[in-house]
Formats: structure tokens, C-alpha cells, sequence
């Protein structure tokens, strides 16, 4: 490794696990962002300017870069202008391995953007692994946490679907991995789950064990589930991709346990009842 691995999305779950991954092997960062001046200072950590929307940002940003993770944004739909170029600069300055956090099912689904981007590395000149997850323990403290707060609810329309929820402290620590040994996971995608699936119901018995109040699973429509996003404020194409991405929870679409993140790791990953007990404080009025 020649230099200081740049991070994208180190503000996020998945980005800021790599961060910390790095920097208790000892590993200096780089972290991408929009404005470096107002990023507070941490040891080991250096902000630079980096806009997906700005290629003129992409060749300082990974120059001299020992490893490129990146992520896509929710917010970029495009990433032919965006991702895709971020790609030739990084193989332009000889970054030595890229990770790309993509989606599980992106390698045969050309409806998502990640599709685009594993494309473009397969056919491009930089060294690459691809990453990709099933569902995130996370999202119970993300897009979930205002229903279990102020509700007392979990309301999603899963029906009776099982997940096999993937925790993003161990996704990061194996990007960041990957990175630091990049060799043996060159040109290889990996399908990525927890260890166990659970359904939303069973998520909401070990929710209230763990903060000593009932907490209840109500499998909602999609049309309630889509009001009640966008009774939030949410923007009527994320309104529909959550939708969408939900209502194929009662398929079964998440419910796969792949051990594929066990044997790299090399230990069993982290369970949801895992990920609850550690931030038990996320959900308490």
C-alpha cells in the first residue's frame, strides 16, 4: 500500500466502519466530502474536496491514494457522470484497489445504479472487489428509529418475511480488509448476510426485551407505509424504492443466509439481537 486509502461515505454506517477499521490497524484515511473545512479534526484522518457531481474534484482527491472504497450516495441516480469517472481517475492515477459497495442482486439487475458501476470496473483498468450486502441490521436506527421512539412500532409492509439482517461494523471491517489484502480478493463479488434470519416480529420481541417495553409489528400496506413516508417529507422516489424494496421482504428476498461473510471475517458476524443490545439507547424517548 503507497499511501493514505480514501474513503467515501465516511459519514455514513458502512464508510465510517471502514474509517475505524483502518485506523485501529493503523492505517492513515483520506475521507471524501464535500467541504474539508467542516470535517473536525481526528488523528489519522485527513478531509479533502471530493463532489461526485464535480469531476474536477476526482484527481487530487485520489492522488497518491493507496485504496479507493466507494460507495454510492442515495442521492446520485447517475452514476455514469458521477461513479464511473470517479473509477477512470483513480485507475488514472494507479490507485492500487478499489472496493465497491454495491447491492445484493446488482450483477444481474440493470434497473440499479450499482449495475452501471460493477460494469464499469469489470471493463476498466483498475483493480477491483465488489461488496454486496443483503439487508442492514442499521436500518432499525435509521429509517426505523422514529416509529420505535415514538410509536413503539415497527410498520413496514414485510408481511411475514424473513431477513437476514447484516451488520455494517462487520461489513466495514471486511472492506476495509479487503483493502489492506487486496490480492486474494481481486475481481471476485461477494454475496454478504448475517448469520441468521429473523422476522420483523421476532425483531420487535428481542426490541422489547432489550429497552424494557412492548414494542409491536404492524406488516402494513404499502399504500399506508408509502403515506406515512411521505407524510415525512420524503421525496416521492424514495418513497417508492423503500416501498418496493420492502414488499420484497414478503418473498423472501432477504431471507437467504449466505456464509460467505463468516469465512472471510473468520468469525461468526454480529446477529440483529447483537446490533440491538449494542444501541439500546437509540430507541429510548
Amino acid at each position: 500500500m503507497s499511501g493514505p486509502i480514501l474513503v467515501t461515505g465516511a459519514t455514513g454506517n458502512v464508510g465510517g466502519a471502514v474509517v475505524a477499521r483502518l485506523l485501529a490497524r493503523g492505517v492513515a484515511c483520506r475521507i471524501g466530502v464535500r467541504d474539508p473545512a467542516t470535517v473536525a479534526p481526528t488523528p489519522g484522518v485527513t478531509p479533502v474536496a471530493l463532489d461526485f457531481r464535480r469531476p474536477d474534484t476526482f484527481a487530487a482527491a485520489v492522488d497518491g491514494a493507496g485504496g479507493l472504497f466507494l460507495v454510492r450516495p442515495p442521492a446520485i441516480a447517475d452514476v455514469r457522470s458521477t461513479l464511473c469517472p470517479l473509477v477512470d481517475a483513480a485507475a488514472a492515477a494507479r490507485v492500487p484497489h478499489v472496493v465497491f459497495l454495491s447491492v445484493v442482486g446488482a450483477d444481474r439487475n440493470r434497473l440499479v445504479p450499482h449495475h452501471a458501476v460493477e460494469r464499469h470496473l469489470a471493463r476498466g483498468h483498475v483493480p477491483w472487489t465488489i461488496l454486496r450486502p443483503g439487508f442492514f441490521a442499521q436500518n432499525l436506527g435509521d429509517a426505523y428509529r422514529l416509529d420505535l421512539r415514538e410509536r413503539d412500532e415497527l410498520f413496514v409492509p414485510a408481511g411475514r418475511g424473513r431477513v437476514a439482517w447484516i451488520d455494517t461494523r462487520d461489513l466495514g471491517e471486511l472492506a476495509a480488509d479487503v483493502l489492506l489484502t487486496p490480492a486474494e480478493h481481486r475481481g471476485r463479488g461477494y454475496g454478504l448476510t448475517g448469520r441468521e434470519a429473523c422476522s420483523f416480529a421476532e425483531v420487535a420481541e428481542l426490541l422489547t426485551r432489550a429497552l424494557g417495553r412492548p414494542i409491536h409489528y404492524t406488516p402494513a400496506s404499502a399504500l399506508g407505509y408509502a403515506r406515512r413516508l411521505r407524510a415525512r417529507g420524503l421525496p416521492l422516489g424514495q418513497v417508492l424504492v423503500l416501498t418496493i424494496l420492502h414488499l420484497g421482504l414478503r418473498r423472501g428476498h432477504a431471507e437467504a443466509v449466505d456464509p460467505t461473510l463468516a469465512a472471510l471475517l473468520g468469525r461468526p458476524p454480529r446477529t440483529i439481537a447483537d446490533y440491538i443490545a449494542d444501541h439500546a439507547a437509540l430507541w429510548r424517548p
